[in-house]
């Protein structure tokens, strides 16, 4: 047996509604008891964590990751982004199928998938919803998903068509699985690189407009409408990386009506508005981008009010070279694996009294279920052994030098951080230790 206990720490565990101290066995790669403490004082493990004055909670799950293999491994590998993410308290990520080329077939997913890959957590992904990502003809949906694919996306760019993105949700519907979009009318954002308004004006940048996100919201959501009155069926949109206070309520509407729309916000929305560019700073560049305040305090606002499922980091990964030219020439996207819990804490707990079961639900529990992970996002009995231990009131700064990501592009170097993490462990595997 390789059996692991974790005693005298409080477990939050919001999909069994349990907050209170609990000692935890985890034997071959899952939960077999959980008990107050000094319940499982006559255990003899392989190895004992001591969480006094720590939270033991599932261990965290992000639905948005880009590890750029294959085909960009100078940026970040399934490896090294892998264990950033364990750095972060993540033991599930789902990765994007933005990669060269393209993961949109069997044998792309298959190769991703495979365990020579290296992941030091446990890997799924969404492939592209279109070939190539190209925004006509679907992938095969029905292979994919059986090859297991968790949801389709064409994340990074959006499916901009109406008759392809109804088809998309129609394929998706029938198997049980979401569409993830990137809402963005790319007709217009041309030539955009930053939030439309004061900023971008004094810098002398063309900006996205809230439209260009709020448009692709509102057209899926009627898609949605059209398609449950048509044909019966309930298809799952999931809106990813949700910027604009416009978009945001359109969501909270559609779930009013019933509509099934799930979203996530990213840790940068809900923490910077377009001032961090400052003067072209590119590792505060991003799509979609940094908005104005009142844009973030929506974000806020909605993970607050529950209109927000959860947070995913939509890490994205570039090396030094590519973000250091001119902005308007620099790639979009930040690193995010290992500022997320430190972020969410800050922000939401201490800042907005957001209680400690509320954010390990937008970054456990909802996730797993967006993606239907069964037996992760809880420590029920049976579960995997997918758990974080963290100390919920240490307080520090991100140093990005010490990063386990090949790539340091982010805005938060030296930012103030609340929480950290002491343990990540993943179907049983301490695969992080601080």
């Amino acid at each position: 047996m390789n059996d692991l206990l974790i005693l005298n720490g409080r477990l939050i565990d919001p999909a069994n509604n349990v907050d209170a101290p609990r000692d935890l066995l985890l034997r071959d790669g899952h939960v077999v008891a959980v008990e107050a403490p000094g319940g499982l004082k006559e255990v003899q493990a392989v190895e004992t964590i001591d969480a006094a004055g720590l939270i033991v909670a599932p261990g965290l799950i992000d639905v948005h990751v880009h590890l750029r293999e294959p085909g960009q491994t100078y940026k970040e590998t399934i490896a090294t982004g892998t264990a950033a993410a364990a750095a972060g308290g993540f033991t599930t990520v789902v990765a994007m199928p933005n990669t060269v080329p393209v993961n949109d077939s069997v044998a792309s997913l298959d190769w991703m998938m495979d365990a020579a890959r290296g992941s030091v957590v446990k890997l799924f992904a969404m492939p592209a919803a279109t070939m190539g990502s190209m925004g006509g003809e679907l992938s095969d949906f029905a292979a994919l998903h059986k090859a297991g694919a968790v949801g389709f996306t064409d994340d990074g760019k959006p499916v901009l068509e109406d008759h392809v993105m109804r088809a998309a949700l129609v394929a998706a519907a029938r198997l049980g699985v979401p569409v993830s979009q990137h809402a963005e009318d790319t007709r217009l954002t041309g030539g955009c690189s930053m939030n439309a308004g004061p900023v971008a004006f004094r810098l002398g940048l063309r900006g996205m407009t809230v439209e260009a996100e709020a448009r692709i919201v509102e057209r899926d959501i009627r898609l949605l409408r059209e398609i449950e009155k048509a044909e019966g069926l309930r298809p799952h949109l999931h809106v990813q990386h949700v910027s604009t206070a416009r978009a945001m309520e359109a969501i909270r509407q559609a779930k009013r009506e019933g509509l099934h729309v799930t979203c996530e916000v990213a840790p940068h929305h809900f923490t910077l508005t377009d001032d961090a560019i400052g003067d072209y700073d590119t590792h505060a560049k991003m799509n979609p981008p940094l908005r104005a305040e009142s844009d973030r305090m929506a974000m806020v606002a909605g993970l607050m009010d529950g209109t927000v499922d959860c947070i995913a980091t939509d890490h994205a990964p570039h090396a030094s070279h590519e973000k250091e030219q001119e902005f308007e020439r620099a790639p979009n996207g930040i690193t995010g694996l290992e500022t997320a819990l430190g972020l969410a804490l800050r922000v939401l707990h201490k800042g907005q009294g957001m209680s400690l079961a509320r954010v390990m639900q937008l970054v456990s529990a909802v996730p797993a279920g967006i993606v239907s992970l069964e037996g992760r996002g809880t420590l029920s009995v049976g579960g995997f052994a997918d758990v974080v231990v963290f100390d919920a009131t240490a307080e520090w700064a991100y140093d990005a030098t010490k990063t386990r990501s090949k790539s340091r592009n982010t805005p938060f170097a030296g930012a103030a951080m609340l929480g950290r993490v002491k343990a990540t462990i993943c179907e049983g595997r301490v695969v992080y230790r601080q």
